[in-house]
């Protein structure tokens, strides 16, 4: 990535971030993704005593086939067992292939063991943040959400997943979705800063264009 491209990619990056202030709450639910480092946080989440239980959401797709073949709720329960979250705290939801289904199905996971509503500690990829609660506000509007992610700088989360471009395709990805979802009904709406659209474009411009659903 050229210089250009980084300087844009941060610019995405600190949009998706909402810098939430953690407290205590109802539940942890834990967004399926490609990155284990979803569990790993939820598990410290857990142990800072914020969180009671822990839900995990997640089917197979074809982006983690390869490396969660049995589902990512499956691999995150496991690898926050090996962090030392007991198997009672955590409730497992394999089904479910996209956000709004992690949530909602996390919703009535969480509502047959008594939890109805209150706040709700959402865990999710970095530069998911927004568009998670975004998402839940729109299907479980009696949650209060609060974001958490893996506290880590651009630079150290590329580094650690090895693959800065699909990082920066699946932020200008979640930038459309912020803008596109709401009209669908499946978010609530989000204001965009004219900085992040003017990131965003020139991201598609260059070629960052594999996460998008559609021609902008």
């Amino acid at each position: 990535m050229t210089e250009d491209e980084w300087r844009d990619a941060g610019v995405l990056w600190d949009y998706h971030h909402l810098r939430h202030e953690l407290r205590a709450c109802a539940a942890g639910i834990g967004l399926g993704s490609h990155d284990p480092g979803v569990a790993a946080e939820a598990a410290r989440l857990y142990h800072a005593g914020l969180v009671p239980v822990l839900v995990f959401s997640g089917a197979t797709t074809p982006t983690t086939y390869g490396r969660f073949p049995r589902g990512e709720a499956v691999h995150y329960r496991e690898h926050a067992r090996s962090l030392g979250v007991p198997e009672s705290a955590i409730l497992v939801e394999p089904t479910a292939v996209n956000t709004g289904q992690n949530i909602d199905r996390s919703r009535a996971l969480l509502e047959r063991a008594g939890i109805t509503a209150g706040p709700v500690l959402l865990i999710s990829k970095p530069y998911m943040e927004r568009r998670a609660y975004a998402t839940c506000r729109q299907v479980w509007p009696g949650a209060e959400p609060v974001c958490a992610s893996e506290p880590a700088s651009l630079a150290d989360y590329a580094r650690r997943i090895g693959d800065p471009r699909l990082i920066t395709d699946m932020m200008v990805g979640d930038v459309q979705r912020i803008l596109e979802y709401p009209r669908r009904g499946f978010a609530i709406s989000q204001p965009v800063p004219d900085s992040v659209l003017g990131a965003w474009r020139r991201l598609i411009r260059a070629g960052f264009t594999s996460r998008l659903l559609a021609p902008p």
